[in-house]
């Protein structure tokens, strides 16, 4: 019997995989009508479980709040079935008459989804739901951290799968956790797609695994407070989606930027919604606290209340603050608290006009939120659609709070707990996932038009032969070009005579066709022969007879001739080391085809060494 643990887990991972593929084979059999229904009654049975899971994420992991776990699992249970309802997925999706075209909806097989500590009951929900309505099964894998919270979640949903009709192990969930069970689930052979929530790493994992996958990059939402806003409104938004779940959404805000003018309103408005600012000390104090030395987040610190966090930092906050407030200048490796960080702490920049925060919000972005979100508080359309096209992010949400407004809740996106970055982060999409992604469209075709009536140029190819090619012609015409450079070909054809009476040219015999490549050759080697000619008339004449006689004495062996000494090229200076490196850096030194040298003391943020090892742009410099 197995007592190694990771042994065990992935032992069991092996065997529900293998159950889920055989329940998977017969759930693809079920009609559209069958997986609704399925769908419909899990989802009921998740709804009505809601408030007890979301309190059992928050005792296990300590992340969080209950009420907002709350309204997260009420997306995935409430939401986004409704919005899935009528939504085809098995079967036949569509026909096109007039395109003589049938659409078929193919499911993956085996979804492995890799959950996270942060939202471990939601994303069990969400990733569950669209698994099955895609026609697919589902291996759960729960963070070591949220084992218990996101079982409990899992038998809730498989018990209602059940009832409703659905194949005996469609659900299954991993129950000794460890992250060589999940790399083993990630690359099972019967794996057909990874649905991956989790940190840098656990993201590259499923990417490198071989595997079709969904992962996401880090956010670090700006937002931008227009003068165009309505202000008490624009910031008690921003408060209300900064403070939800106490910061523990990726799409969560993490930065205000405003113009100058705009300061006093906005700090009264933030006061006004119990925000706390804090002094330059604390702010250094939470600098410190909330990112460590290699810029990752301090996982005490995620989820944490605001009096929590002000206690860990050594400093007292109100009982009823909503969030803590930082004004910084800039943004980069000089302020860490420019960067995500997962707990209700908001950063605040003034700037100097309009375009200028604009340029701070695609700063903070490029800094460590390539392609995730951002948001825009403004009544301005002009200036709404100016900052949405110039800004790398595919969620650009206005007059919102972020983590509502990303997720589907205040606006029309696709709810979804899986946020897609693009290829900008390094994803597969930039959309909002969905059980559209989770299956593959077969499509039959049938003749409609002939080959040639396709194209709008004829097909045919001439038949006839090329005309014959007069080798006299050609050679003429070579040698004319090289005379007229200075180049005389021995051989050549006469020169024509001087004009004279004109007089009947004699009939010339036909010539075959020949080959343009073989009379240029024929020019060429008679050229090469006359420069040879002069150069073998002036070789002198060895010294040595052609015959030697007994009574001569043989001539020494000539001495070889001493090679010179080639000098010692100097060696190249060693590469300049990088004292810090961010994901902008490693993403211009690939549009550069440069490489970027670090030390041991380079500090590399955790989505630039993620991109860096995948591309190898990060080299460790050898000392």
């Amino acid at each position: 019997m197995l007592q190694d643990k990771d042994l065990v887990s992935i032992q069991e991972v092996r065997t529900k995989v293998e159950k889920a593929y055989s329940a998977s084979q017969k759930y693809r059999t079920y009609t559209q009508e069958q997986v609704d229904a399925i769908v419909e009654h899990i989802a009921a049975a998740a709804t009505a479980n809601s408030a007890r899971l979301a309190e059992m994420a928050v005792r296990e992991t300590g992340y969080g709040n209950a009420k907002d776990k709350h309204a997260k699992n009420l997306l995935c249970s409430d939401l986004l079935p409704r919005r899935m309802k009528g939504m085809k997925t098995v079967g036949v999706l569509r026909e096109i008459p007039e395109e003589g075209v049938i659409e078929v909806g193919v499911p993956v097989g085996v979804v492995a989804a890799i959950l996270p500590t942060t939202n471990p009951t939601s994303t069990a929900i969400f990733k569950t739901l669209v698994s099955l309505k895609s026609g697919n099964a589902v291996v759960i894998s729960p963070h070591p951290h949220a084992r218990e919270c996101t079982c409990a979640t899992a038998d809730v949903l498989y018990k209602a799968a059940i009832e409703a009709g659905a194949p005996e192990e469609i659900i299954q969930c991993i129950n000794v956790s460890s992250l060589e069970a999940t790399n083993a689930l990630m690359k099972h052979p019967r794996t057909g797609v990874i649905l991956a929530t989790g940190g840098h790493a656990m993201v590259h994992a499923a990417y490198s695994s071989g595997k079709p996958a969904f992962g996401v990059g880090p956010g670090n939402v700006p937002v931008l407070i227009d003068a165009s806003a309505d202000i008490a409104d624009a910031v008690a938004k921003t408060v209300e989606g900064k403070a939800f779940d106490f910061g523990t959404v990726c799409s969560s805000e993490q930065a205000v930027v405003a113009e100058k003018q705009l300061r006093e309103p906005i700090v009264a408005a933030l006061k006004a919604s119990k925000a706390f600012f804090c002094d330059k000390q604390q702010t250094e104090a939470l600098a410190k606290l909330l990112l460590t030395p290699r810029f990752t987040v301090n996982p005490k610190c995620v989820g944490q209340s605001p009096t929590r966090i002000g206690e860990m930092a050594g400093f007292t906050v109100p009982g009823d603050t909503s969030i803590l407030v930082v004004e910084l200048k800039e943004v980069g490796k000089q302020e860490p608290l420019s960067a995500e960080k997962l707990s209700p702490v908001l950063s605040l920049y003034f700037v100097d006009s309009f375009d200028a925060a604009v340029d701070t919000c695609e700063a903070l972005l490029r800094f460590g939120g390539l392609g995730h979100t951002c948001v825009i508080h403004a009544r301005d359309d002009a200036r709404i659609r100016k900052f949405g096209v110039r800004m790398p992010a595919f969620r650009v949400l206005v007059n919102t709070p972020a983590p509502q407004g990303s997720t589907g809740i205040t606006t029309n996106v696709f709810p979804s707990m899986t946020l897609g970055c693009g290829a900008m982060a390094g994803n597969v999409t930039s959309d909002n996932v969905g059980p559209q992604h989770l299956m593959n469209i077969k499509r039959i075709a049938r003749a409609v038009r002939k080959a040639e009536e396709a194209f709008t140029v004829p097909l045919d190819l001439p038949t006839s032969a090329p005309a014959s090619v007069d080798r006299e012609t050609i050679s003429t015409a070579v040698e004319r070009y090289l005379s007229q450079r200075g180049v005389t070909v021995t051989g050549s054809s006469p020169a024509p005579t001087q004009p004279g009476p004109a007089r009947p040219a004699p009939a010339k015999p036909a010539l075959p066709a020949v080959s343009v490549h073989n009379v240029v050759s024929d020019v060429v080697e008679r050229f090469l022969a006359s420069r040879r000619a002069p150069q073998q008339a002036a070789a002198p004449q060895s010294a040595e007879p052609s015959c030697r006689c007994a009574h001569q004495p043989a001539l020494p062996p000539p001495v070889p001739p001493v090679p010179p000494v080639e000098p010692t090229p100097p060696q190249p200076p060693p590469p300049p080391i990088a004292d810090f490196v961010c994901e902008s850096d490693v993403r211009q030194a690939l549009a550069e085809s440069k490489k970027i040298f670090v030390g041991p003391k380079t500090i590399i943020t955790p989505s630039a060494r993620d991109l860096g090892d995948s591309s190898g742009v990060i080299v460790v410099a050898q000392r």
